[in-house]
């Protein structure tokens, strides 16, 4: 049982340490909206949703009132577009009045985002789910608060490489149609491998269509909590380290799990997972590089960085599993660039490459992560990144993903400022040498030796 004493531990880290519970997501099916009418389908998911989530940001709320944890995020996530309008979207811009309703119930129900704006194209894509693709630029350009992503591989299935090279114009053609924002479209657009079903964090959040009808899921955060128990421990040798990270995570989750039980009960909804990642903030403390400097690095991108980095996320994922019996998502430590002050300033010392951050990828969760890239970068140079990471995730049967921000008109060292959880960013480098051959060679890329399991 969690109680009010346990909450009441976590007060110091609320009031000086960053501590916070992220997001509530609520997950809803659009499984029974589905229609061959594209104007009866858009009125069932606008009804679905509205139905389910009126109540979601003023119980969420109240929970932050009544025990004294800021709840920083409330957003939905919904089963993936691409199945849900294939019946009745014959043409992309069929598929825009499916984002424009999207972004119409958000701002009705009052959260900042929602996701599932996506497609599922691991093996394939069926024509109405290209369809889809391609509307993605006009979509995130004229919307708010929608969230896309696609999953280009998976362990089992290998790589799509037909839809990665597609990604890489998607995410160029984003980039152009919302330079006026400094290509902000892209900053909610995610390309992935291994997605899962359960994500509560934007953008690459969707309700896969293995889950009930409506549930919550809750991604808890505090890298600023993280760091403070460390500077007590300075020094220590490591077994003292990952012990002192592990109990820490697990006092984090435990709040998570009390939001996520409230909320779940309040809203009479199931409740789904909670997420343990540590995801940071533009904030002074919030940051997961200095969590990685505290453990003895000069900066991150020092050698050692990535040792330093499977070890937090191991002893995260260690501490969770303890606090709570459904840990899902994708549960770890986000590296985003613009989001966290630690990794700007590492970047800006040119301490941290972006070859570095994919050899991280290797041991934490996500990916590429809200990177800005020289505005004169091809698309097939953005599919080859997203290549290489996906790959990543294939052989290493785990979760990565690619968001880059290529910003139009903008080069190296400039910076671009996005405002809000986002942040800003330095531009960085990407290597000049094209693989643009290899892109255009089409087909997919088989699942590794070991993805059978049978």
């Amino acid at each position: 049982m969690i109680n009010i004493f346990e909450v009441n531990e976590t007060n110091n880290m609320v009031e000086h340490e960053n501590l916070d519970v992220r997001t509530i997501t609520m997950g809803i099916s659009l499984l029974d909206c589905i229609d061959s009418d594209l104007d009866a389908l858009n009125e069932k998911i606008y009804n679905k949703i509205f139905s389910k989530a009126k109540n979601l940001v003023n119980t969420g709320n109240e929970i932050e009132k009544e025990i004294g944890i800021p709840i920083v995020n409330k957003r939905i996530s919904v089963t993936p577009i691409g199945l849900i309008g294939a019946s009745a979207c014959k043409t992309p811009e069929d598929f825009v009045t499916i984002a424009k309703t999207l972004d119409g119930v958000a701002k009705e129900v009052g959260v900042n985002f929602i996701g599932g704006y996506s497609a599922l194209v691991s093996k394939g894509m069926t024509p109405s789910e290209e369809n889809m693709i391609r509307s993605i630029p006009m979509a995130l350009a004229s919307t708010e608060r929608v969230c896309s992503s696609v999953n280009v591989g998976s362990t089992k299935t290998g790589l799509n490489m037909d839809a990665v090279k597609l990604m890489g114009e998607i995410v160029k053609e984003t980039a152009e149609m919302t330079k006026e924002d400094d290509s902000l479209g892209c900053a909610k657009l995610v390309v992935f491998c291994n997605a899962p079903d359960d994500n509560p964090f934007m953008a690459g959040a969707f309700h896969g269509v293995t889950e009930a009808d409506c549930i919550i899921n809750v991604g808890v955060s505090g890298p600023g909590v993280v760091k403070t128990a460390l500077e007590k421990v300075r020094g220590k040798n490591f077994e003292v380290l990952c012990e002192t990270i592990k109990k820490t995570a697990f006092k984090v989750t435990r709040v998570g799990q009390l939001v996520a039980q409230e909320a779940s009960k309040r809203l009479g909804v199931p409740f789904g997972i909670i997420d343990l990642s540590l995801a940071p903030t533009p904030a002074v403390g919030d940051s997961v590089a200095l969590i990685l400097e505290e453990i003895g690095l000069e900066s991150v991108g020092a050698p050692g960085t990535t040792a330093a980095l499977a070890l937090l996320n191991d002893q995260v994922k260690k501490g969770g599993v303890m606090a709570s019996s459904y840990v899902g998502g994708l549960s770890g430590a986000f590296i985003p660039v613009s989001e966290d002050q630690g990794m700007i300033d590492a970047v800006n010392a040119g301490a941290l490459t972006l070859e570095k951050l994919e050899a991280m990828t290797c041991v934490c969760s996500v990916g590429l992560d809200m990177i800005a890239i020289p505005g004169d970068t091809t698309p097939a140079t953005i599919s080859g990144i997203i290549a290489d990471e996906a790959a990543i995730g294939m052989i290493n049967q785990k979760t990565t993903a690619v968001r880059v921000i290529p910003v139009i008109g903008k080069g190296v060292g400039e910076i671009v400022e996005f405002g809000g959880l986002l942040g800003y960013a330095p531009v960085m480098p990407v290597n000049k040498f094209s693989c643009e051959a290899f892109v255009n060679r089409g087909g997919r890329i088989p699942a590794p030796i070991h993805s059978f399991k049978n």
